[in-house]
């Protein structure tokens, strides 16, 4: 993970709901977060179980995150550039893995300028079952030839760090969202990226 965007989310479900003329549950973005769409919208909200509209409105929530993400900006997570660079230096391979689509996340790298330091991204297009499953980080894995038990995971969610177990990949959980109470059952629990060193984490 890279960015803080839950602000950004949260905003974009709660004018999604204007929008549609629909309520939006008090807890919904908790119990929500690091989900893929087509799980919050029937199982969260209840808003709809049809296929179709459940794409439709995907779509559109999407299409007011990247409004979201204009108006008001978005930046990195403190460290994370430095960190991203190291892990290039050192020739270690980078994919990023997200229950969000493809075009929120070529979107945010262009706007960031990081679009160097991945080989590949594995959205959520890419995956039949989200987070806490772990296909989308064994995918990851196979994009760029390795073995699920030498790779490790960045992430803030609680239902990300599920997945990364359920991987069977090392995880490092960053505090932003969560209390570090939390993320304790993490390898390795950080305020930043930068924190950690690749001796610590690789070899």
């Amino acid at each position: 993970m890279i960015i803080n965007s839950a602000k950004h989310h949260e905003i974009s479900w709660n004018r999604l709901a204007v929008e549609i003329g629909k309520v939006l549950p008090e807890d919904h973005f908790v119990k929500g977060f690091g989900r893929k769409n087509e799980f919050i919208i029937p199982e969260l909200l209840g808003w709809t179980f049809d296929v179709e509209e459940i794409r439709k409105l995907s779509l559109r929530k999407e299409a007011l995150y990247r409004e979201v993400v204009r108006e008001l900006g978005i930046t990195a997570l403190p460290g994370v550039e430095s960190w991203l660079r190291t892990l290039k230096n050192e020739g270690i391979a980078c994919v990023i893995g997200s229950s969000t689509h493809r075009e929120n996340i070529i979107a945010t790298l262009d706007v960031l300028g990081l679009k160097e330091f991945f080989s590949d991204i594995v959205s959520a297009e890419d995956v039949k079952q989200g987070k806490p499953d772990p296909e989308v980080f064994l995918t990851a894995a196979k994009r760029i030839g390795v073995e699920p038990a030498n790779g490790v995971v960045f992430e803030d969610a609680l239902v990300g760090i599920a997945a990364a177990k359920a991987a069977g990949m090392r995880v490092v959980a960053v505090a932003t969202t969560e209390p570090k109470e939390k993320l304790a059952h993490a390898d390795w629990v950080v305020d930043r990226m930068d924190e950690l060193s690749v001796d610590k984490v690789w070899k």
